[in-house]
């Protein structure tokens, strides 16, 4: 199975979700996005891994991993986001030391904050594109945004019992909706919703 290199495409505010954001990544050699919904904290150090004239007084988690790895001379060759279970998304981080190499299972919101930080490319398969992949078009987030202060805000949700009222012609007619609209969450919240049922 090939694998497809992803890009991070931007970083959302969700007010749906208290403290949730939404992580676009984007196929490179395509138009399909995939939406990611992680935590603040993941959040923030993403976006100050993707702005490098950043630096916080003290290092994050991320930081500390990555100066503990090169330290011990282990490189981060790449991430791949592997599987996805009621909605939930898995990923591997594969490391080198000495020409061996090893996979370790990791979230998948700390292991594109270590991508960032090793300058390692992340992939997925084809089979989590198609099942989670949305076409849409995403405004640029600008690279100097945190989290905290200028990320674009996402429009109200549809609830998740509303969603299960809903057939599968009326949940594809809401994702289509949901895509127009650049409702990043509630687009994948019905795109989750669509494979439960399949």
């Amino acid at each position: 199975m090939s694998l497809i290199p992803l890009k991070i495409k931007g970083i959302s505010y969700s007010q749906t979700q208290n403290g949730a954001y939404a992580l676009i990544l984007n196929e490179m050699d395509g138009d399909r996005k995939l939406p990611i919904v992680i935590g603040a904290f993941e959040a923030q150090s993403i976006a100050i891994a993707l702005e490098k004239e950043i630096s916080p007084p003290r290092p994050l988690t991320h930081d500390l991993f990555k100066s503990f790895a090169s330290h011990y001379e282990i490189a981060l060759k790449k991430v791949v986001i592997h599987k996805l279970v009621d909605g939930v998304f898995y990923a591997n981080i594969v490391c080198d030391l000495n020409g061996k190499e090893s996979e370790f299972d990791a979230r998948t919101s700390d292991a594109i904050a270590l991508a960032l930080r090793f300058n390692a490319p992340i992939f997925t398969y084809e089979s989590i594109l198609g099942k989670a992949g949305i076409h849409l078009s995403v405004k640029e987030v600008p690279s100097s945004s945190s989290p905290s202060q200028e990320a674009t805000p996402m429009k109200a949700t549809t609830s998740d019992n509303s969603l299960h009222q809903l057939d599968l012609k009326g949940l594809e007619t809401e994702l289509d909706k949901a895509v127009k609209d650049e409702d990043y969450e509630k687009a994948a919240k019905i795109r989750d919703e669509i494979s439960k049922r399949n």
